[in-house]
């Protein structure tokens, strides 16, 4: 039997955030302040928090009494131990994200708190297609470059799968501009979230590709001033761990009163 490649490349990705510097960490300063807030709403008081994330320093000024985890493919996160778990800004590069998911909702104690935010869908979708479109006029080819980031639809449909209650998921939608590509891929290399795919080319990028995407980023995704702007997409996932108190849907055929009644309008039927 032949062994599936992984998405991601573990030690790559490791790398790469070893690099990364605090003066790049505004996207997951803005996600650290979306997840507050949307704690703040919860009518509920947290004791036991942990954190799953690949960037630890730049989570826990926020939560300094939460436990911080790596997200490594096996979560160390007891059983039932915690009444808040945040997937911290790495649920794209997780190579199984309902295991990971799956994880996380058993390490919450029953009506635990679990929220998620992640790159994805329209991410960086200005750079992936000047890269696509640069290096297939150059060398009548395309490697992958940028990692393929799932839309609102499925991130959500993974809350379901992973038994979640009262899944919830929703996106943010941040641009930023930059002088140049240069300028960009400088800030993503700062970020730790450069290409880290295994399928990922294993030799340096021509310059011509290089020179031939910047002058399409510049052509296509240049604001008024002159400045090139790059897309992210923040998903937030939230769901509880399920608990006899949460709210149930009825059973089918076990309504009260007629939704015409509820209306006050008349019931026709329908032709046969």
């Amino acid at each position: 039997m032949t062994q599936q490649t992984l998405m991601t490349d573990a030690g790559a990705l490791a790398l790469h955030r070893h690099r990364s510097t605090a003066d790049a960490m505004f996207l997951h300063n803005a996600a650290a302040d979306e997840v507050q807030d949307r704690m703040g709403m919860v009518n509920k008081s947290f004791n036991s928090a942990a954190i799953v994330t690949g960037h630890a320093p730049a989570w826990a000024p926020y939560f300094p009494k939460a436990t911080l985890i790596p997200d490594s493919e096996t979560l160390a996160l007891p059983v039932a131990a915690h009444d808040l778990v945040v997937h911290a800004m790495a649920l794209h590069w997780a190579n199984d994200p309902v295991g990971q998911l799956i994880q996380c909702r058993r390490a919450l104690m029953p009506d635990g708190l679990f929220l998620s935010v992640a790159f994805g869908g329209q991410t960086l979708h200005e750079l992936r297609a000047c890269l696509g479109q640069a290096e297939a006029n150059v060398t009548g080819g395309m490697s992958p470059r940028v990692a393929p980031m799932a839309d609102l639809r499925d991130m959500g449909g993974l809350l379901q799968r992973a038994g979640f209650a009262l899944p919830v998921a929703d996106s943010q939608t941040l641009k930023a501009e930059y002088s140049d590509i240069w300028s960009l891929m400088r800030d993503l290399r700062a970020m730790g979230e450069t290409n880290a795919l295994s399928t990922r080319l294993r030799r340096p990028t021509r310059r011509a590709v290089l020179n031939a995407a910047a002058q399409l980023y510049q052509d296509n995704f240049a604001s008024a001033n002159g400045r090139i702007t790059a897309t992210f997409d923040l998903i937030f996932l939230t769901g509880w761990a399920p608990a006899e108190s949460q709210p149930k849907p009825l059973r089918p055929g076990s309504a009260q009163q007629r939704l015409a009644d509820a209306l006050g309008t008349g019931e026709t039927k329908l032709p046969n």
